[in-house]
């Protein structure tokens, strides 16, 4: 369990830790397996710390999606914020530049090594970028999760747009796969879709189609794992689309974490990465972090 809030995004960061944020307090944790973990306290502390990755310079990078920051943590706490507004997805672009979402004005952003902000506009209007991945031709790849469309932006800033077959899909997590395509998750379907670079779309239907999966990414087994956040399950799903799922916890009465009664709750699995230890780790918004050996 996780005592001081409730885990939304997670990461591995090049120190052999596990980081994650605490969405509802303000706070970002940093875990070894084995050992206690560390909180960093924000200020402030409403931000909605969301996603968060490793970024080029050794240190960890996530985003404030309420309180408009993309913020810089180092291994000590250290915070360096860039304001902007409604950030979300985060990662590590080809350029050592972090490229990120910007949900409610539609941009992709990108903070360059000498800290430089720009924006990018995307050419569909209400389409909430979600979550971005760097893809394997030197570009970034993203979700529009209102826009129903997968979105490729290059290093220069050109946009093109890849409509999803499904209607109402609403995608949002997306990663590299193995087979170097992208791959990405449909909440609003239940499916898990597959995009070439040339921007051949297949979709794969879950078996509970009312799943709802949230984030994705590429196993140390060459699979893709997703969390099915409305199900209570972490997918796994193989480049030939064989799909197998795996029951999470619930939560019995919880009093420490979070925030509302202390009744029972769900796991409610969002983020998930490949931990140093070569297990999955979910971050469970409940109030814990949990470990899948043996993948």
């Amino acid at each position: 369990m996780i005592d001081e809030g409730a885990p939304y995004g997670i990461a591995a960061g090049p120190d052999g830790a596990l980081w994650f944020t605490l969405v509802h307090q303000g706070r970002i944790g940093r875990l070894v397996p084995g050992q206690d973990p560390e909180i960093h306290q924000l200020d402030p502390a409403d931000g909605l710390p969301t996603v968060i990755t490793p970024g080029p310079d050794g240190a960890m990078w996530f985003t404030e999606y309420k309180g408009g920051r993309v913020c810089r943590i180092t291994a000590d706490g250290q915070v360096t914020a860039y304001p902007t507004s409604s950030p979300y997805g985060l990662v590590a672009g080809p350029d050592g530049a972090m490229w990120f979402t910007q949900m409610e004005p539609g941009r992709i952003g990108r903070i360059g090594p000498d800290g430089i902000l720009t924006a990018f506009d995307v050419p569909v209007e209400g389409g909430m970028p979600s979550f971005i991945a760097a893809g394997p031709d030197e570009a970034l790849w993203f979700t529009l999760n209102q826009g129903n469309a997968i979105g490729r932006i290059s290093l220069s800033g050109e946009v093109s747009v890849h409509p999803l077959p499904t209607e109402g899909a609403a995608p949002v997590g997306i990663t590299c796969g193995p087979d170097e395509a992208l791959w990405f998750v449909e909440i609003g379907a239940g499916q898990v879709g597959r995009i070439d670079t040339s921007g051949k779309i297949t979709e794969f239907p879950l078996p509970d189609r009312a799943a709802r999966p949230h984030a994705i990414i590429t196993g140390p087994d060459d699979a893709l794992w997703f969390t099915e956040w409305g199900a209570n399950r972490l997918g796994r799903i193989t480049t030939d689309g064989d799909i197998k799922e795996y029951p999470l916890p619930e939560f019995g009465t919880v009093e420490t974490v979070g925030e509302g009664d202390g009744a029972a709750r769900k796991a409610e699995p969002h983020g998930l990465t490949v931990g140093p230890d070569g297990a999955i780790w979910v971050a469970l918004e409940a109030g814990a972090l949990a470990r899948i050996a043996g993948a």
